[in-house]
């Protein structure tokens, strides 16, 4: 045999062994995780609906986008919670 068959048969021999490689780790990949559903967006329309805690009224503090805040109203933490 000549230097290149040599060279060919070394090449063809790591293309089976990374084919093999390949196949068996397409075997072993795990079941994609399912999708959640996306989340819906609450508009003003929607804010009206939304249930007051055991009677309690909303904050009602609105953000640049227009979204509303959902914790009751004189909430002592620092952030909002918009919907």
């Amino acid at each position: 045999m000549s230097k290149m068959d040599n060279l060919r048969a070394m090449r063809e021999a790591r293309y089976e062994a990374a084919q093999s490689r390949a196949k068996g780790a397409a075997a072993a990949r795990p079941t994609p995780l399912p999708v959640a559903p996306p989340l819906r967006v609450v508009t003003d329309a929607d804010a009206d609906a939304l249930p007051a805690a055991a009677g309690d009224e909303l904050c009602g503090h609105r953000n640049m986008s227009g979204r509303t805040c959902t914790r009751e109203k004189g909430h002592s933490a620092k952030s909002h919670r918009y919907t």
